[in-house]
């Protein structure tokens, strides 16, 4: 690989970051100190996942929601475009063929349900702890297409984080020469600071989940696992907290 090309792939992970969640990273850091720095502290403040856009105009909220969930996607068709340039097939971040499909989606399934039980427990303590922010995962109207937009939620964050945080980034890193466990550290920071806006919790439990999920892409190759783990993950958690909030006592809401 030639200087310049490599100067060129830094210049274009960095540009790709700016444009998606090393962004967010910055914006929720900005976040923490704000909410940090408000009376009562982090314990005191909320967290929206999944707010009204256009309160009281339900399809004008509908069609804003849509319309972030389809530009939340870009990303994703952008890093696969840029690593079809470069030669790199994006087809090969997924799984092929029907077996490799059903194997894929049980191992998604399993880390779901190790990751959702732990990841659980972990934000009940640190919210305990007052190191947390009270995490509201959604706040939508009650109208016929909340559920549906929960659902497009979860899937586009998973496609988003697993794509471009994992395949792509962990690509370009290996290509820089970067060695894994340097290479999956720097995914894990990244995911964890654009957590930073649920609080010092949010962003250590994602940096260790991170670390999880680029041990085990490097493992197996694809995102497909990753991406059904994180779809799952944050169904359980949109639907869940929409069905229990303010109905169960241990839940924060």
């Amino acid at each position: 690989m030639s200087a310049l090309s490599r100067r060129l792939l830094i210049v274009e992970v960095v540009v790709v970051l700016a444009l998606s969640l090393g962004r967010s990273g910055v914006y929720a850091l900005v976040d923490l100190v704000a909410s940090a720095t408000a009376p009562g502290g982090l314990a005191q403040q909320k967290a929206v996942l999944n707010g009204s856009l256009a309160p009281g105009r339900p399809w004008l909220d509908l069609t804003y929601q849509l319309l972030a969930l389809g530009f939340g996607v870009v990303p994703v068709l952008l890093v696969g475009y840029l690593l079809a340039r470069s030669d790199d097939d994006p087809a090969a971040l997924w799984s092929v063929g029907a077996a490799q499909h059903r194997r894929d989606a049980l191992r998604g399934l399993g880390i779901a349900a190790v990751v959702g039980s732990t990841g659980l427990a972990f934000y009940l303590v640190t919210h305990a702890l007052g190191v947390d922010l009270t995490v509201v995962a959604e706040s939508l109207p009650t109208v016929w297409w909340r559920y549906p937009v929960l659902m497009l939620s979860a899937l586009q964050n998973a496609l988003l984080e697993e794509v471009v945080v994992v395949g792509y980034l962990l690509t370009r890193l290996r290509q820089l020469g970067v060695g894994r466990p340097a290479a999956i550290g720097t995914s894990a920071l990244v995911r964890g600071s654009y957590h930073l806006y649920q609080g010092v919790g949010g962003f250590v439990g994602n940096a260790v989940m991170g670390l999880l999920f680029g041990w085990l892409y490097t493992r197996w190759g694809r995102v497909t696992p990753l991406v059904v783990a994180h779809t799952v993950l944050d169904l359980v958690a949109f639907i869940g907290y929409a069905l229990l909030a303010g109905h169960v006592w241990w839940l924060p809401s």
